[in-house]
């Protein structure tokens, strides 16, 4: 039986129509790319300071704002035990040390984000010590540290000591970018800016065995070596910073017990105007001299094997003047552009923020409300004249360690920031003693985060091409309504 095609050419010629029309249906429609939102992403950074370690979190979008991600702080956790250099003679410890923080980080982050999660490990001042007297240890507790990391689902970028200038340069960072001084956001236009009038302050960060000063001076950096060049949202800074070794809070107040000994010639007691009267300790040669910052001056073999007891005297005047002892102010001369041991600085600008140990020490006093240089001087005073009787009994929860150290310690703030840094009655008021800005802790830490998401290439967000939901339902609508037609056209052709 032989079939006659004739019949189907109608038929024919109708489904290329219904393809046409579909073609050109789809070449009308006006096709865009569409954007998945982009994703959250973390990081995570160890500060290992000289007397304790602490891990931070932070989270930032997988977009950024011209190429820097908007950082936030998303937990802190403060390691149980001493710093890291503490454990030299027993690196392996160090390691165990961080499992908690570890193990209490990953439980804030997804489960399928945590193998790309980068992770640091810096330390401070307490490793850089230990490196300068024994370099093998400090490169032991190093590895044991980054062992212990790496056994996390966690992308471990190293354990290393940071230098003093890269601690107060963060540090730097983290308060402007905390107080929205490098940029804020727009939304009239929609977008991120630079305000032009912003002030971008300065940082004074006092550890335990270090402290840093950061800040934009009014003219130019004649030292370079002082100098610190950044660019974040599109604008570059460059700022004076330096760190000084062995001026940290710790290891001044060991240098002070050293220049108030290094007189004696046989054991006995002497006096310390620093500690509170009725408060009194025995120390030893070999304590004093046991760390780098002390140790430069070589004990005679009379002096290695006496003890001293420290009568506290608890006077504000004389204990201020033992502490300016340990400062070499003479190799500065009569030159404002210089602090001590012959170091440049520039005479201070603008507004500061003073973290860490100049917080901690000045809100135990009740004096980090702006209170006048006169005030605090007069409140120093009158607590460094409270006996050790009176103190216990009114602070009883606090440790004798920093009980006894509080008057030491706000007297050495005052040498550091006046003699020093060069702040005077008029500059103090541009000094804010503050330890968090908008939920965040200040330090380092967020500062080194914020600066290496430049590192971290920012992901391009997934895209496809589409279209409109609208155009789209429209062009169904059109193509359906069309292949009826045609089949109830091709129907009656055929039934005709």
């Amino acid at each position: 039986m032989s079939i006659d095609l004739r019949r189907y050419i109608p038929a024919i010629l109708v489904a290329l129509a219904v393809s046409s029309s579909i073609v050109l249906i789809l070449s009308l429609v006006r096709i865009q790319n569409v954007s998945f939102a982009p994703h959250n992403k973390y990081g995570m950074v160890f500060d290992a300071g000289s007397s304790h370690t602490s891990l931070f979190v932070y989270q930032w979008t997988s977009d950024k704002t011209n190429d820097t991600g908007v950082v936030s702080q998303t937990l802190s956790c403060n390691v149980q035990g001493p710093g890291i250099s503490s454990y030299a003679n027993d690196p392996p410890k160090a390691g165990v040390s961080l499992r908690s923080c570890l193990e209490d980080a990953l439980k804030v982050i997804p489960d399928e984000r945590q193998r790309e999660v980068p992770v640091y490990l810096g330390a401070t001042a307490g490793m850089r010590l230990l490196s300068m007297e024994n370099k093998s240890a400090a490169d032991q507790v190093l590895n044991e540290v980054a062992k212990t990391i790496r056994e996390y689902p966690v992308n471990f970028h190293g354990a290393r000591i940071i230098t003093g200038e890269e601690e107060g340069a963060y540090g730097w960072i983290t308060i402007n970018y905390l107080l929205d001084s490098f940029t804020k956001y727009s939304p009239k236009q929609r977008d991120w800016i630079h305000p032009q009038s912003a002030k971008i302050l300065g940082a004074l960060d006092l550890g335990g065995a270090s402290t840093q000063i950061s800040f934009i001076p009014i003219g130019p950096i004649t030292d370079q070596t002082k100098a610190s060049t950044f660019r974040l949202y599109g604008f570059t800074y460059t700022i004076y910073t330096h760190s000084y070794l062995c001026y940290g809070q710790n290891q001044a107040l060991k240098q002070l017990i050293l220049k108030i000994t290094e007189n004696m010639r046989v054991q006995g007691s002497i006096n310390h105007p620093c500690y509170p009267e009725g408060y009194q300790e025995t120390t030893t040669a070999a304590s004093i001299h046991s760390m780098p910052c002390t140790a430069s001056q070589a004990l005679t073999p009379s002096q290695a094997s006496w003890n001293a007891t420290l009568v506290g005297t608890g006077n504000a005047t004389e204990c201020r003047m033992a502490i300016k002892q340990i400062f070499n102010f003479t190799a500065c001369g009569l030159s404002q552009s210089c602090t001590f041991d012959g170091i440049y600085q520039p005479l201070v600008n603008g507004e500061f923020f003073a973290f860490s140990a100049f917080y901690y020490t000045f809100s135990f006093l009740n004096l980090t409300s702006g209170q006048p240089l006169a005030v605090v001087e007069d409140t120093v005073q009158k607590f460094c004249a409270r006996n050790w009787t009176d103190l216990k009994s009114s602070f009883p929860k606090e440790k004798d360690q920093w009980l006894r150290e509080y008057c030491a310690n706000a007297n050495y703030i005052l040498v550091l920031l006046l003699d020093a840094y060069k702040f005077n009655q008029t500059s103090w008021g541009s000094i804010k003693f503050q330890m968090k800005a908008a939920n965040t802790d200040i330090g380092w830490t967020l500062g080194y985060m914020l600066n290496l998401t430049n590192m971290i290439p920012a992901e391009a967000p997934e895209q496809v091409k589409g279209q409109q939901h609208g155009l789209w339902a429209a062009a169904i609508f059109f193509i359906v309504l069309t292949l009826a037609f045609c089949l109830v056209g091709l129907l009656i052709y055929i039934l005709w």
